[in-house]
């Protein structure tokens, strides 16, 4: 059975969203699967005087309790690892990368080698720099040694309206058109999308697991 980690970070509950469909995806497909989010690093509101999003920050806090926090030992478990951060001006969050910070002893005795690697994210806008963001974590994967799997366009649904990037799915959660609320826009396109490409992620990560054994 083949290990795959979900580790995310979510401010609002849109990359949750996807990341439980991600975890749904594989669990479907046979994987053994950890579904993890990132503490928060901080008790400080990140945007104090903007009241819709600190209401949907603490609604989605509350709605995603239960999930357990990601820990190094997720990641020395796993065989495959699908990240999700929302996009901060271009690069990942950074409560993910305070996360990826404390890797450095797996690191270290390349724990992180040859493990495969994907990454999924979710901006205010569709040119809110959803791509450098993605790219911001194969970044990371290098340094890793880690195998990057792309979704490409490799699948009919990375083609659809909503979605279309192929470094890794993207949402897109907009500006809400009712006062008081802040969108949360991810398609049932999108949540299909992520999980096509979890299950791409952990398929590589079982050739890769077989073929190194025959090595």
């Amino acid at each position: 059975m083949t290990n795959v980690a979900i580790v995310y970070y979510s401010a609002t509950g849109n990359i949750h969203k996807l990341a439980v469909a991600a975890a749904e995806a594989a669990e479907k497909a046979g994987a053994e699967v950890r579904l993890r989010r990132v503490a928060e690093i901080t008790d400080e509101p990140l945007a104090p005087n903007y009241k819709e999003w600190t209401q949907a920050n603490n609604e989605h806090a509350a709605a995603a309790g239960e999930v357990q926090v990601a820990a190094i030992d997720d990641l020395d478990w796993a065989d495959a690892v699908v990240w999700g951060t929302p996009g901060r001006y271009g690069l990942l969050a950074g409560p993910l990368k305070h996360f990826i910070d404390q890797t450095f002893e797996l690191h270290a005795r390349r724990g992180l080698m040859n493990k495969a690697m994907s990454a999924f994210t979710s901006t205010g806008t569709p040119h809110g720099g959803q791509e450098s963001t993605i790219l911001s974590l194969s970044n990371v994967f290098y340094h890793w040694g880690a195998v990057i799997v792309p979704p490409g366009v490799t699948d009919d649904i990375l083609l659809t309206p909503s979605n279309g990037n192929p470094y890794g799915v993207s949402a897109t959660s907009g500006l809400q058109a009712i006062p008081g609320h802040l969108a949360q826009n991810v398609t049932d396109d999108n949540l299909a999308a992520v999980g096509y490409q979890t299950v791409r992620t952990m398929q590589v990560a079982e050739a890769l697991k077989q073929g190194l054994k025959k090595g």
